[in-house]
């Protein structure tokens, strides 16, 4: 059995530091200046350990979009961001929408790795938002699928989005759902607003997002499914979940934020650079500051990336033709650490909630988000706390480079992340 030695660490970033023997999958000891043989050690320097961070939102493009990402490159981002567990979503090519194509991801996640990839499966066949998928199918795969979602697309049909609900509550599923109406969006480029008019980009409002929340949080309680909500990017959208999650019957909704709409917001539309085109768009200054405080009170469950490679034909283009999505998984800790922990919204052992805990909790993974604790599983991240580092979108591990954070300086640097007690990145390199 390996035994891995994590010398002068601080959980949760609490108190003098200690080390930390892992054996096998486990961690078997925590103390002060112990004094153990191990196979390898890792001296920390008081950095601190956090459970494995989980993404409930990660697009790996595999099978179809190889030239963007495959599984391998994506894993990889998500081995060197801290992450031990992520969850890829169903708009691949082709949709995966049925037992074949999720056991296939899972599959290719499992032969690599670097980290735990659970594929989402589609609600609706094709994304199209006509008729249910295979869910019950997908469930009882290998892969054993318990999120589903059509992101890229809202399930837009208020009677299939209940069907939905009351299907997945069957075997404890989670509907994931990509808020936006349609009808509202038809051609929308950008925020709708004072910045997009005076670029002549037409508008994505608000209410677009806020109506489809609102409808689905009702239908979650009427049907007493269990609803996420993805990408939140409106205080609205806040003020509506805050509401809803004070009733006594509030129902199983949770909800993520990603970390760009933690950071940025549509002043950067300036440029008409593409790399800054995402989906939901990028908000202003006060929908940002409501998001940062959602995500400190609960309201806002988790941070989730939504981490969205493209080939570079996707993206150096003219702004209408562009793609929207923007790389995610190794810059998340960074803006995390320089929205809420340096803002004093987090300390943490807030970051391990929102980053880890919770994700795992709504996505019903019992071995990850553990405490840092003897006898948890080894699923485990260093943070140096005090590092900072500049982002360089060539440099990141995605085949992708649609970074809008590349020249960016961020503080908090991942220095060492554990998949069941093995090392899968150490100081800026993956380990295989």
């Amino acid at each position: 059995m390996s035994r891995l030695l994590l010398k002068d660490v601080r959980p949760y970033g609490e108190g003098d530091p200690v080390d930390v023997l892992v054996e096998g999958e486990v961690v078997a000891q925590i103390g002060a200046n112990l004094d153990v043989d191990a196979d390898e050690i890792v001296h920390a320097d008081g950095a601190v350990l956090l459970p494995g961070f989980v993404d409930l939102h990660t697009h790996l493009r595999e099978p179809g979009r190889e030239d963007a990402e495959t599984i391998e490159t994506g894993s990889a981002a998500a081995a060197l961001g801290g992450y031990t567990a992520v969850f890829a979503m169903a708009n691949t090519d082709p949709v995966a929408d049925n037992a074949v194509i999720v056991e296939h991801v899972w599959r290719r996640g499992r032969e690599i790795g670097l980290v735990d990839v659970h594929p989402v499966g589609a609600v609706t066949v094709g994304l199209k938002g006509e008729k249910l998928a295979e869910l019950g199918t997908m469930r009882r795969s290998a892969a054993e699928v318990r999120v589903f979602s059509d992101d890229g697309h809202c399930v837009h049909d208020p009677l299939i989005m209940r069907r939905a609900l009351e299907y997945t509550k069957s075997f404890g599923g989670v509907v994931a759902q990509h808020a936006e109406e349609p009808r509202l969006t038809v051609g929308a480029q950008a925020h709708e607003g004072a910045n997009a008019a005076r670029l002549g980009l037409a508008g994505w409002p608000a209410p677009a997002e806020e109506a489809i929340v609102a409808r689905d949080c009702l239908l979650a309680g009427h049907t007493g499914g269990t609803l996420h909500i993805c990408h939140v990017s409106t205080s609205g959208t806040a003020d509506i979940l805050r509401w809803w999650k004070s009733r006594e019957t509030a129902g199983q909704v949770s909800a993520e934020v990603t970390p760009h709409h933690l950071l940025l917001t549509d002043d950067r539309l300036e440029t008409y650079d593409p790399v800054n085109k995402v989906n939901p768009p990028l908000r202003t200054d006060a929908d940002v500051l409501a998001l940062r405080r959602a995500l400190a009170d609960g309201t806002v469950d988790c941070v989730a990336t939504d981490h969205a490679p493209h080939a570079a034909q996707d993206k150096d283009c003219e702004w209408s033709a562009a793609k929207p999505g923007m790389l995610g998984l190794q810059t998340a800790l960074g803006i995390v650490v320089q929205t809420m922990v340096r803002s004093g919204l987090l300390d943490w052992r807030g970051v391990a909630r929102v980053m880890s805990e919770r994700p795992a909790e709504i996505a019903g993974l019992a071995d990850q988000g553990r405490p840092v604790a003897v006898g948890e599983p080894a699923n485990l991240v260093l943070v140096d706390p005090d590092a900072e580092w500049t982002v360089r979108g060539a440099e990141l591990a995605s085949l992708g480079e649609n970074s809008p954070f590349d020249g960016m300086q961020l503080p908090g640097r991942v220095v060492a992340t554990l998949l069941r007690g093995r090392l899968t990145a150490h100081e800026g390199k993956v380990r295989r």
